[in-house]
């Protein structure tokens, strides 16, 4: 059950406050908090509630119209229906009243018969109010739970996608989820908002998504590829693009920004357009990073892995050739946390890295 209507009465005259009270009384639904002093409600603002106000003009210390502004001054009374009741017909103080954000008006001498009908009025209007609001908070709830449904399948879609790619590829997924993890990390370091680290993260692994269209015969390739095999090999960051682009799904289109360009270099030597410097979206150069770094350090049948030392070493010396340099010093500052991951998630069948 709704809680009944709360009126607060601010009146110094106790004949007219108590007569006040008793009509407000009889108006069904409806609870009386009352002040013959308006210095007083000033004081309790900070704790006071009410659903509609009647506040007399002619008052000690305050007049009503400052006790208005008062009250209008504190937003959790900025749309409460505040009524002046007054004896005085002047234009003036009425023009002066409306400014100050009174929204009706009640006669003095009080009669009985109309104050109540104009009473129920207000309170009519409030519940009204108070039944939209809900319908209004059961809205954004509802969109809030839907907006999360949409965003689970989205990120469902994306794991599915890294998965189904892992079946053509030899990385692991133990390097996705590494490599995901360093661009999180490195995107917090850069001081980017956490939606957008956290979103880096989970379209990061789908870098390689282009690998789908690369042939079996020169992506699983031991030895040493020919420089048609590495063109083609290359060929993956704008089949990776395609795949992703033209999505209505946020997360789809970082996605596919990270796989047509994290093979880009920010001396502009990279592929697959040659972009250079800030050219490569920002998702792009942190990916390179990570994806990099992974590599590195991660035992392949074709080499060892290398040491964090080493590694960094390695990202130090590209820095500002292929890498971002911001990239590479905001990688640097968290070397704890990404040797942490490297030990959480290590690769299959791998007892021990050396991560000195």
């Amino acid at each position: 059950m709704p809680a009944n209507l709360k009126i607060l009465i601010v009146e110094d005259n106790r004949t007219n406050l108590m007569l006040m009270e008793m009509l407000v009384r009889q108006v069904p639904e409806c609870d009386v908090v009352t002040y013959d002093c308006p210095s007083d409600v000033v004081r309790d603002l900070g704790s006071l509630a009410f659903d509609i106000a009647l506040i007399d003009y002619q008052m000690p210390s305050m007049n009503g119209i400052e006790l208005i502004t008062a009250i209008r001054a504190v937003n959790a009374f900025a749309d409460k229906p505040l009524v002046m009741v007054t004896a005085d017909h002047d234009a003036v103080t009425r023009l002066n009243a409306i400014r100050a954000g009174a929204v009706e008006f009640l006669h003095k001498p009080i009669e009985p018969v109309e104050f109540k009908a104009r009473i129920a009025n207000l309170a009519r209007l409030v519940d009204v109010q108070r039944k939209l609001a809900d319908k209004a908070e059961w809205l954004r709830s509802e969109v809030d739970k839907a907006t999360v449904e949409l965003r689970r399948r989205e990120e469902e879609i994306i794991n599915r996608l890294t998965r189904a790619a892992g079946y053509k590829d030899r990385e692991t997924g133990a390097h996705t989820l590494r490599m995901a993890r360093y661009s999180g990390l490195l995107a917090r370091a850069l001081g980017l908002p956490e939606d957008l680290c956290r979103d880096i993260q989970l379209a990061a692994p789908m870098h390689d998504i282009g690998k789908v269209g690369i042939r079996d015969d020169v992506l699983l390739k031991n030895g040493p590829l020919s420089a048609a095999e590495r063109e083609h090999i290359n060929q993956h960051t704008s089949i990776g693009g395609a795949i992703l682009d033209g999505s209505v799904c946020d997360l789809l289109r970082l996605a596919a920004d990270i796989a047509v360009s994290h093979h880009e270099r920010w001396d502009g030597t990279g592929y697959p357009a040659g972009l250079k410097a800030e050219q490569i979206p920002l998702p792009g150069r942190i990916a390179a990073v990570a994806d990099v770094f992974d590599a590195l350090t991660t035992a392949r049948p074709y080499k060892a892995a290398w040491s964090v030392d080493r590694a960094f070493e390695y990202l130090r010396s590209e820095s500002g050739r292929q890498f971002d340099p911001a990239c590479v010093a905001a990688f640097e500052r968290c070397r704890d946390q990404v040797v942490e991951v490297m030990c959480a998630c290590p690769d299959p069948d791998i007892d021990e890295r050396d991560v000195a």
